[in-house]
């Protein structure tokens, strides 16, 4: 079916997982159907990229502009959180389609109610994602995962630059608890224990303080955070933890073109995360870089990484965590730190096969690309 017209409530931005989804799909949707983009006002800085800014500013619309009847058409929603509400509810079309990545495996009643007062169809940033939804009663879902820039991330060049002599570990994602940062802090630190050679380079730039701040549950650190600086603070908690920090290097936000060249001079990528509604951005560009990975086995991680793409980690026990309140919310997977420092060793002492691990990675994300996922999205909302 032919789309005359496609309204999208997409959150933009470079330097955090919705952000480069909601701009990615925008783009892409763009080249399928005429669009137009409900969104905050943004600026070059937000975008990245001047020549991106500028395509997507032919497309954006203030909210007043798309308000319905005047939207007519298909209206496609990010669902940015655990209550299922579309990030601009006033807007209705003619076919309504939301997108979620949520973590909360125990929804309430009135969750629920809103997806279906809402949406005609939720997809899902995972399989998991949708398992979650099935089982509290939603039925017109779908799974929808997510893509990678091959443009930006991808094999081409990817032997490091810089660190020769050194075995580098990369962590990537917003420092949290459930991103498991903390297992990466203990796992490191047994290996620099190990051995003079190791580096740690991580990119945990936050945006929301209290999000950083569930890492206070951790039973792994001392959890010793003083917020302001991102790099100072993170060293300092790194140093409070017994790291090294002549063995650290400390990102601040980066875009997402400076990432694909961060990511190509490590040697191994750790994501020891307990849940993920999505595939988790981070490394699926990791992966596709043609980079090895050790990976948690959990959630929304299944449906991109395996035993022939990636090391995983498969010791996983149930955590039942309570976000924003002392009411259960989720129940996530707690890896095993012992596994997540076998894995480490194994990859250090293993450099060709893990050279191998990397390039069925690359090999394998080639299937994800946005151009992909604004393919599917168009054939949801065409109905």
């Amino acid at each position: 079916m032919v789309i005359d017209m496609l309204t999208l409530a997409l959150p933009l931005g470079n330097t955090y997982g919705w952000g480069i989804c909601g701009k990615n799909l925008a783009r892409e949707l763009a080249r399928l159907s005429p669009v137009r983009l409900v969104t905050k006002p943004f600026d070059a800085g937000d975008i990245g990229d001047e020549f991106e800014y500028l395509e997507l500013r032919r497309i954006f619309a203030d909210r007043d502009a798309a308000r319905a009847p005047a939207s007519g058409g298909p209206v496609f929603q990010a669902i940015t959180g655990a209550e299922l509400l579309p990030m601009a509810p006033e807007i209705r079309g003619t076919r309504n389609v939301g997108y979620a990545f949520i973590e909360h495996s125990m929804l309430p009643a009135s969750s629920l109610d809103n997806a279906r007062t809402h949406f005609d169809v939720v997809a899902a940033g995972s399989t998991w994602c949708r398992e979650v939804l099935a089982s509290h009663g939603l039925e017109q879902t779908a799974v929808v995962l997510q893509g990678v820039d091959p443009a930006i991330f991808n094999m081409y060049e990817n032997r490091k630059a810089f660190f020769g002599d050194r075995f580098v570990v990369f962590s990537g994602g917003k420092f949290e608890f459930r991103k498991g940062q903390d297992i990466v802090i203990r796992a490191f630190r047994v290996l620099q224990q190990r051995h003079d050679d190791v580096l740690l380079v991580n990119a945990w730039f936050n945006h929301w303080e209290d999000s950083v701040r569930t890492m206070a549950a951790s039973p792994h650190i001392e959890f010793s955070y003083h917020g302001g600086d991102h790099c100072s603070a993170i060293n300092g908690l790194l140093s409070a933890n017994g790291i090294d920090l002549e063995r650290v290097v400390t990102l601040p936000a980066k875009s997402q073109l400076a990432m694909a060249r961060i990511y190509k001079n490590t040697d191994c990528g750790l994501f020891p995360n307990r849940c993920e509604g999505g595939t988790n951005l981070a490394l699926m560009e990791y992966m596709a870089c043609g980079k090895p990975a050790i990976v948690s086995n959990s959630s929304g991680h299944r449906d991109i990484a395996n035993d022939g793409n990636a090391l995983l980690l498969k010791n996983l026990q149930p955590l039942t965590v309570a976000m924003g309140g002392q009411q259960a919310t989720a129940v996530w997977d707690e890896p095993s730190l012992d596994e997540a420092i076998e894995a480490l060793e194994w990859a250090y002492q293993n450099r060709e096969a893990l050279h191998d691990i990397g390039e069925a990675a690359g090999w394998s994300m080639q299937s994800f690309s946005w151009a992909e996922t604004a393919r599917q999205f168009h054939a949801l909302l065409s109905g």
